[in-house]
């Protein structure tokens, strides 16, 4: 249609919403299914930050906020950066956005031109190459290895970077693996980057709270310090705080950057809702007990799903060190039949081929870049996990 943008051409549908999409569709024509392919933690916002919240709205916090984020809110952003990951950032160099997606398409637009190169480690989130084709950039995708544990390796990044090399997006831990660096990981990572200049980091730290056992989450401009100026670094409260309704994302980096992204957020959405911020800033500065209690659980259905993953026929499970995702490897399971006699051929069929046999929604893998493999999000009760496990076990026993 000669109307729409060009750009248009270049975007496709986001294939988690589309899984679940389908699975509301079963749903609705009276399928039982258990949907395992959203990334939304299952736990209600802690009280008291939905109570701050309801004193906003009280107080007639109500207004336009600033387009940069309430003054507060900017404040306690550059203390938790401090606090939690050893960075000095002043609260003008902090940005509050609808969302940490917001953050990371304003961070594109604001320096992506026609023919730089962004550089994606795949599996990646399923976003990150649209964003970068909308703002008619190209995406260089430098696959990883499950024997890495989906990491990148410096030298795979050493090979990917080029004189239009613009960004490296890094997300650790990672949507969809669960993937996170370590310390020395990410120094091997950063040791290169101080090798090219042109190349900045856009760091996704969305998962940064949720990390099991005894790893460390740390970031790249705490690693490498001399990265600090090149280093935007983006959280939110979604996943730890489990607001991911309240559509609150926050960044800090580099002057120019901060002022570019707030010029063209001035033009789209202004600021992020008033209520959303202030309940925000509650999340930040506020009681932080059900962090060890949320991880303690998705760390044991963690441990439930990988366990009877491998289980099943056919597929291999890696234990991942945070998020709340497993991303198992099912090129066992390629080339074998249903008993309905389907061929399967690729990590596309064999997840639709699970919905419609068991109604168990997951996300194909060759969706974020890596297959045949499948997303699967334990951010369901352990009783849910444990029946969809046993339906995937008997999908996978089923297939000859």
């Amino acid at each position: 249609m000669a109307f729409l943008a060009d750009a248009l051409a270049r975007v496709k549908p986001s294939a988690t919403i589309a899984v679940t999409q389908k699975a509301r569709d079963l749903k609705a024509q009276g399928r039982e299914v258990i949907s395992l392919s959203v990334g939304e933690p299952d736990f209600d916002t802690p009280q008291h930050i939905c109570e701050a919240g309801i004193r906003a709205i009280q107080r007639g916090e109500t207004r336009y906020p600033p387009v940069l984020g309430i003054p507060p809110l900017r404040e306690a952003v550059a203390k938790k950066f401090k606090r939690e990951n050893n960075l000095d950032y002043r609260a003008s160099d902090t940005i509050i956005a609808t969302g940490g997606k917001h953050i990371l398409f304003n961070s594109f637009l604001a320096t992506v031109n026609p023919g730089d190169e962004v550089i994606v480690p795949a599996p990646y989130w399923v976003s990150y190459p649209e964003m970068v084709a909308i703002c008619g950039g190209t995406t260089v995708t430098v696959d990883t290895r499950m024997e890495h544990g989906f990491k990148l390796q410096p030298e795979d990044l050493e090979r990917a970077i080029t004189p239009k090399t613009k960004w490296l997006v890094l997300n650790s831990p990672s949507n969809p693996s669960g993937a996170a660096y370590s310390r020395d990981e990410l120094k091997k990572v950063t040791d290169v980057l101080l090798r090219h200049p042109q190349v900045h980091v856009l760091t996704d730290d969305i998962y940064e709270h949720l990390v099991y056992g005894d790893f460390k989450f740390v970031t790249v401009a705490e690693v490498e310090p001399n990265l600090f100026d090149r280093t935007l670094t983006m959280n939110g409260v979604s996943k730890a705080y489990a607001m991911t309704g309240w559509r609150i994302g926050y960044a800090a980096g580099p002057t120019q950057l901060i002022k570019a992204m707030d010029l063209l957020q001035g033009q789209q959405t202004s600021g992020a809702c008033s209520i959303a911020q202030w309940a925000a800033l509650e999340a930040l500065e506020g009681p932080q007990d059900h962090l060890p209690v949320f991880r303690k659980a998705f760390q044991e259905r963690r441990d439930l799903v990988v366990s009877m993953l491998n289980q099943a026929k056919f597929l291999k499970c890696p234990s991942p060190e945070g998020a709340f995702y497993v991303f198992p490897s099912c090129a066992e399971a390629i080339g074998r039949k249903t008993p309905a006699g389907k061929l399967i051929e690729s990590d596309t069929d064999f997840v639709t081929a699970l919905l419609e046999a068991e109604g168990v929604a997951v996300v194909q893998g060759s969706a974020f870049g890596t297959g045949p493999n499948f997303r699967v999000s334990y951010a369901a009760s352990n009783s849910l996990l444990e029946d969809a496990c046993k339906k995937i076990q008997r999908f996978c026993g089923s297939l000859s």
